[in-house]
């Protein structure tokens, strides 16, 4: 199974550091939205105008108290099936 065939609902991890890239309104550009690991929620799927064959994941990922936060979009190489060790 690969990231593609998964759906809304679906748990996800972050497969690096997901950073802001300054483009969410309040965002901090630089500001870390996941660490490599964080488990999340896909809560949308769609594409980019732009790029129409390129999947975005919207995601939502939990805190430390395991509250799910606000939508992150993601690409494919954002995410990981199983959760990436930290060593």
């Amino acid at each position: 199974m690969n990231i593609e065939d998964l759906d809304i609902g679906d748990v996800v991890y972050a497969a690096r550091t997901i950073t802001a890239d300054g483009s969410v309104p309040g965002g901090a550009e630089g500001e870390i939205l996941a660490e490599t690991g964080t488990r999340g929620v896909i809560a949308m799927i769609g594409h980019v105008e732009e790029e129409p064959d390129r999947s975005v994941f919207l995601v939502r990922f939990e805190d430390k108290d395991m509250n799910l936060g606000n939508p992150v979009g993601c690409w494919v190489e954002d995410l990981a099936i199983e959760p990436k060790r930290v060593n």
